[in-house]
């Protein structure tokens, strides 16, 4: 695409309009100018004066394709009623037997369909439009909405091979920045959705490439603020995550802003700043947000082990065909573990395994952990390190340093079950190497050991010692002539007294500090 001085265009543009009022064409440059500096509210505006200006000089093709595009702005703003007007508008000044512009009137129709959910019925109105289609811009978004029509429908390879053909024509650079950006945060979407986190971050990069190629240009607008906040904390960019879910959250409105609410729940969760972290899941939770398994994974860091399991439990049950179920299942994993339910933890071990037969290093890595996991908890340390090994190369290739960091943890667990102390300690200080680097300080940096050390009763120091055996909640509570629910609390309050937020790091702690009560 053809660069421009996007602040010096729209400087110049505004200033003629001042003095005089600009012609439709000069409009139509002024309202891309204004929205790829991110004043979107004066977009429409522009346009609709092209429009009339257009129809006032006998321009009627002019009219047509200015109102084409005044649609397109307002039904990406979510301005659906007004963009159904125009279009109603629009559709009685096509002349009859114009297939080219009747086919941007069949997509106009087919997006306002497929805003309202109904991707069935919109599907053959965007394959007849980009039947239809000339200009290079209409017809990527013609394939566009065909991709995410595919991608409603549960069609997801069909999907990325829409969107796939779209990219062609937009990285050749013929396309306008509206639809350029439009057709990345698309197909990263769906890379998202569907879990090909490797793809979404390459097509983050390319969009990050194009945005500081064009001087002044606002690069991350509504929901793909989202979607590069989740690439930065992947990444282990954790403030940059932050400070982009938090624009989103300021630019996303009610019924959409629940996801940027999510996300930066995610990361303040992540950085162990649990009070903002619960805030913004309220948020995310007001707006319709389902905010599981996120909400599951601060309780238990909270120790309300029970209130936790409950929602996870609630998630997986209301819809055993949701995109998240993945997520729900590694965290259901997770919690059965720290509670001592093995059982549990292994068929939920098992389902996941299910997902990961999808071509998806993600949901591969995601599946041999919990499986790593769930072998530790049941004494088979030396079936887990291969599992985990596995888990820690893919992580590495989708650069997940956190997600690595974690895994060497369950490694250090497994060396150290085995007897193996050099490479346990190897593997600790790596991961605290990456834990003290991204922040994440509640994993494995720990507080002074007299100071904490001190503060555990005689209880608790008993459950620490059964812990640092490999000891499920179930064992331990077994030994003690305890309840599990009162072994569940004090593993809580052990985890808060000694600053750590799972059972390797909190071994890990006894072994260094002299607390496991062996010579």
């Amino acid at each position: 695409m053809e660069q421009h001085d996007w602040p010096a265009e729209y400087a110049e543009l505004t200033a003629a309009d001042q003095g005089a009022p600009l012609p439709p064409a000069e409009l139509e440059r002024l309202a891309v100018a204004a929205f790829v500096l991110g004043h979107d509210d004066e977009v429409a505006a522009y346009r609709e004066r092209a429009v009339e200006a257009y129809l006032a000089n006998g321009d009627l093709d002019g009219a047509i394709r200015s109102g084409f595009w005044l649609g397109f702005h307002l039904q990406q703003r979510g301005d659906l009623s007004r963009a159904a007007g125009w279009q109603a508008r629009i559709m009685r000044l096509v002349p009859e037997g114009n297939v080219e512009l009747a086919g941007r009137l069949a997509m106009a129709e087919a997006a306002l369909t497929m805003n309202s959910g109904d991707a069935a019925t919109a599907l053959p109105l965007f394959e007849q439009s980009q039947r239809w289609a000339g200009e290079p811009d209409t017809i990527v978004l013609a394939a566009l909405g065909r991709g995410n029509c595919l991608a409603m429908l549960g069609r997801g390879a069909e999907a990325l091979l829409a969107l796939d053909e779209a990219m062609v024509h937009v990285t050749g650079g013929r396309i306008g920045p509206e639809v350029t950006g439009m057709a990345y945060c698309s197909v990263i979407a769906l890379c998202l959705d569907m879990y090909d986190i490797r793809r979404a971050q390459e097509w983050t990069r390319a969009l990050t490439g194009w945005c500081d190629s064009q001087p002044g240009l606002v690069p991350y607008r509504g929901a793909c603020l989202v979607h590069r906040a989740q690439i930065l904390q992947f990444r282990g960019a954790w403030t940059e995550a932050a400070d982009a879910a938090e624009d989103a959250c300021r630019r996303l409105s009610a019924g959409t802003v629940g996801s940027a609410w999510y996300r930066l729940a995610e990361v303040e969760r992540q950085r162990g700043n649990l009070d903002a972290a619960e805030r913004a899941y309220q948020l995310a939770a007001g707006d319709g947000m389902d905010v599981q398994p996120g909400l599951a994974r601060l309780r238990a860091a909270q120790g309300r082990f029970d209130v936790a399991i409950a929602g996870l439990n609630r998630a997986l049950a209301e819809d055993s065909f949701s995109p998240n179920r993945p997520l729900l299942l590694a965290a259901r994993v997770e919690l059965a573990i720290e509670c001592g339910d093995r059982e549990t933890a292994r068929k939920a071990a098992a389902e996941l395994n299910e997902f990961a037969r999808a071509e998806s290093p993600y949901l591969q890595a995601l599946a041999a952990y919990a499986e790593g996991a769930v072998r530790i908890a049941c004494g088979d340390p030396q079936g887990a390190i291969p599992l985990l090994r596995r888990a820690g190369t893919l992580w590495q290739r989708l650069e997940m340093p956190y997600e690595g960091a974690r895994t060497r943890l369950l490694v250090a667990d497994a060396c150290r079950q085995l007897g193996d102390t050099d490479a346990e300690q190897m593997e600790l200080q790596g991961a605290r190497a990456v834990f003290e680097r991204l922040g994440a300080d509640g994993d494995l940096t720990m507080p002074d050991q007299s100071e904490a050390g001190s503060r555990l009763s005689a209880r608790e120091l008993e459950v620490l010692r059964l812990l640092a055996t490999g000891a499920t909640n179930r064992t331990v509570a077994d030994q003690l002539f305890l309840s599990e629910r009162t072994v569940a609390r004090h593993v809580s309050n052990i985890f808060g007294k000694l600053g750590v937020s799972s059972r390797a790091a909190a071994t890990a702690y006894a072994y260094e500090h002299g607390l496991t009560g062996q010579k």
